[in-house]
């Protein structure tokens, strides 16, 4: 008769992350200048994967989230990623390429040279959200892979089906010394980032960020932070309203707007108010005649997450403000089968102090203020935490190089929202509340990097022809003399 499996414990866990974890270095240590070619070979094991589970990947989204269209699944999770790693592979020889740096005269006549080398850190941690799990993990591991590391990742506990083929999908392509998974909930996590990495990212929420932090910072482990915010979207005056709705509205419906990125608050000139509201009504009726009934658009992912955006409407309601749901069938969500879907919901001037401007929304409700003068957004901006993002919907160009100067964010984006994360070659990232540090393209590759500086000396005994070598006399009085003139 065989012994009942014992439970794993999280003092077994913790204990195979730290054994996993000290593998992966000596691994790391012993295989020594992480060639080219073998960078490659890692990331092309990653883009080979995905393709083969794409079919599993779906799946596993869609049963995570109750409905999440195959279509959303593919182009965000699978090919994004896949779009990341081949940047990566295709460009990291230039990136690996030693940087000449200019060298202090006049030892650069002497034949002195300065040189900056990108070594690989070592052992990367990844915290992953569940909003896009796959991409997630496998867009920054371009960057860590590219830059020679080994990595070890925790997926979220909010999407086990799909942390589970991304456990599947790293074993069948690594190695334990290269790659590593580990799945749990919060003790999971907290013990995961305690760990001594050299460094570690982190994609969520910024209040679990602080305790992300404050956990690396007892081994002093360098941090990236990728968080949100409430990014606004100012529509001037001058903007194609019906073309800068269709595009708004996809960017707050797609995955049901559960994206770092998505618009937060639309910014609307009083008199363009009820044009706005029309616009997005018939934006969203084109991409979603019918939204409970539909496969194309995605619920939310969980009961806890819909009753905190059910509770940000009854707070709206209590104060009186106007909500517009967008439910162009008229269809009953109050019966849902497995499913935690609401329509897209327009919250007119809700007052300072409700939930809906005061937390990030992170689903599918957008408020709406309006303003009679352009300054009056950047003053409203600039007086809120730093967002991920700002969208300027426009053509006066005066306007728009008033918000891109004038205002701080993460990234920004002019006449569409998102599409700046899409840029392989432009960095993505917050700043302050929003987040610490970037990724995506060569930013990526030097962010998981060590810029080693190298000084080569010339063979002139340059400290005895400056006097720099004591015993001190004339000579070096007038090496001092000559550098402090102006």
């Amino acid at each position: 008769m065989n012994a009942p499996e014992q439970a794993v414990t999280p003092a077994d866990i913790d204990t195979q992350m730290q054994t996993t974890l000290e593998a992966q270095r000596r691994d790391f240590m012993r295989e020594g200048p992480v060639t080219a070619a073998t960078r490659i070979d890692r990331i092309e094991r990653s883009i080979d994967a995905l393709i083969r589970y794409q079919d599993r990947i779906c799946q596993a989204l869609h049963s995570d989230f109750g409905c999440r269209p195959r279509q959303v699944s593919l182009l965000t999770d699978v090919v994004g990623s896949i779009n990341t790693l081949k940047h990566s592979a295709k460009h990291l020889r230039r990136w690996m390429q030693a940087e000449k740096r200019p060298t202090l005269f006049p030892l650069n006549l002497m034949g002195g040279r300065s040189r900056i080398e990108y070594q690989p850190l070592g052992v990367v941690g990844i915290i992953a959200p569940w909003n896009f799990p796959i991409s997630m993990v496998f867009q920054p591991m371009a960057g860590v892979l590219a830059a020679g590391n080994r990595v070890m990742v925790k997926p979220s506990e909010f999407t086990p089906a799909t942390s589970e083929v991304i456990g599947d999908m790293i074993k069948d392509a690594y190695t334990s010394q290269e790659a590593s998974v580990f799945t749990g909930g919060p003790e999971v996590g907290q013990a995961f980032s305690a760990l001594a990495f050299d460094h570690l990212l982190f994609t969520g929420a910024t209040s679990v960020a602080r305790h992300i932090m404050a956990a690396a910072a007892r081994n002093l482990v360098p941090v990236t932070l990728e968080l949100g915010g409430k990014s606004p979207v100012i529509i001037s005056r001058s903007a194609d309203l019906e073309q800068s709705l269709e595009r708004i509205m996809l960017g707050k419906t797609l995955n049901a707007g559960q994206i770092c990125l998505a618009p937060d608050y639309l910014m609307v000139a009083e008199e363009q108010l009820h044009d706005v509201i029309a616009a997005a009504q018939t934006a969203v009726a084109a991409m979603y005649p019918k939204l409970l009934d539909n496969e194309q658009y995605t619920s939310v992912i969980n009961e806890r997450h819909y009753q905190r955006l059910r509770g940000y409407l009854a707070d709206a309601e209590e104060r009186g403000v106007q909500t517009i749901a967008i439910n162009p069938a008229n269809e009953d969500f109050s019966r849902q089968d497995g499913t935690h879907k609401i329509p897209p919901t327009l919250l007119v001037e809700p007052p300072e102090d409700a939930k809906v401007l005061e937390e990030e929304i992170f689903g599918p409700l957008l408020p709406i203020r309006t303003y009679r003068d352009i300054e009056e957004t950047i003053d409203y901006i600039n007086a809120r935490p730093r967002p991920l993002g700002v969208y300027y919907f426009g053509t006066d160009a005066a306007e728009q190089e008033a918000v891109e100067s004038r205002t701080t964010s993460g990234g920004m984006c002019i006449n569409d929202v998102l599409m700046h994360v899409m840029q392989e070659d432009l960095p993505f990232g917050g700043v302050g509340p929003s987040g610490m540090g970037s990724y995506h393209g060569i930013e990526g590759f030097r962010r998981f990097s060590h810029a080693k500086s190298i000084y080569s000396q010339t063979r002139v005994n340059v400290a005895k022809l400056s006097g720099m070598l004591p015993p001190y006399g004339s000579t070096t009085e007038k090496t001092i003399k000559a550098q402090t003139k102006r």
